[in-house]
């Protein structure tokens, strides 16, 4: 009698990844990719939807109970990134669907960024670079004056594994720590991190404020006008997380009233934000097109885990990440 060979579990990939995890999924599945450039339309998705077992997606991909239900056979969403706010993920859990994504891989470079917009809006970088490319400037001593780090308070809104890491950096510059919106830690007392329970104390203390929290829905516009006016006067806010966190009318008119002293900001909601929004009539904004895990070490280690994250779950095991009910 003739043996039948395994049939393949169906995957879609919505665009290319790196080929570090690609190279893991296609001796394994039967694979089909997405394009190199730019996102599969919303039509495209659904229509392909209902021919695969396990899908890898990405922040653009928005898997809502629309998508959900016409994936009729799915297994498994692999999301290629530590947030997921872009999967309704109670009804994939409901229809059996486990979700996945990929913490751990993207920790040191996001906080990298963070740090790095942090230093840049302190130090004005932006307009600093701008001034010198156009040679109108002469030293003096009251040109550019930023702000100092050392001996600053930084407040980190969020006390995760990004938001550890960020500690960390700052610990070597000699900041003051403090965080909110987590509970007490022993690595918060390692580094002298200082808990503050109420997060609008933390707010009116802090220098410099770094927002590390999910999107959720309790979290959207999470911060408000309310809570840019509890900032100093002389603080700077820096948003490495979920732009949906941010009400951006409210920042945009802390920035531009003088509320705050600056931000900086590498996410935003949507992406791109249109060009003429507010935002981006504050000079005390320094934009970045959301670029906080692009390190070819994250972002090849992101598409390993999430294609690994994938495997597990078709082949009968529990995945390395599932994202909690």
């Amino acid at each position: 009698m003739e043996r039948r060979l395994p049939v393949k579990p169906k995957v879609l990939v919505t665009r290319s990844i790196p080929e570090a995890g690609l190279a893991l999924l296609r001796e394994r599945v039967d694979l089909e990719v997405g394009p190199s450039r730019g996102f599969m339309s919303r039509e495209m998705l659904l229509a392909k939807l209902p021919l695969f077992d396990g899908v890898l997606c990405l922040l653009k991909d928005r898997m809502d109970r629309e998508a959900l239900d016409a994936a009729t056979r799915l297994k498994v969403l692999s999301n290629y990134g530590v947030g997921y706010d872009n999967i309704d993920v109670p009804y994939a859990m409901a229809k059996g669907i486990v979700v996945t994504n990929t913490p751990d891989v993207l920790t040191e470079a996001t906080a990298d960024m963070a740090f790095a917009l942090l230093l840049a809006v302190a130090r004005r970088l932006s307009e600093a670079e701008r001034i010198a490319r156009e040679g109108k400037w002469a030293w003096a001593p009251d040109f550019l004056l930023g702000a100092d780090l050392h001996g600053a308070t930084l407040g980190l809104v969020g006390f995760g594994r990004i938001g550890k890491a960020v500690a960390r950096r700052a610990k070597g510059f000699g900041m003051r720590l403090r965080y909110t919106l987590a509970r007490p830690s022993a690595e918060g007392d390692e580094l002298g991190a200082v808990h503050v329970p109420i997060l609008e104390d933390l707010l009116a203390e802090s220098d410099f404020v770094s927002l590390h929290v999910p999107l959720v829905a309790e979290t959207r516009c999470f911060m408000n006008a309310e809570r840019f006016h509890r900032m100093k006067p002389g603080a700077i806010f820096v948003n490495t997380g979920r732009g949906g966190l941010v009400d951006q009318e409210a920042l945009a008119r802390a920035l531009n009233e003088g509320w705050i002293a600056g931000a900086g900001l590498d996410v935003f909601d949507p992406e791109p934000l249109p060009a003429e929004h507010p935002l981006f009539r504050a000079k005390n904004l320094l934009p970045a097109p959301h670029i906080g895990s692009a390190t070819p070490d994250a972002r090849n280690g992101m598409a390993v885990c999430a294609a690994t994250n994938l495997l597990a779950v078709l082949e009968g095991r529990t995945p390395p990440n599932p994202v909690p009910a």
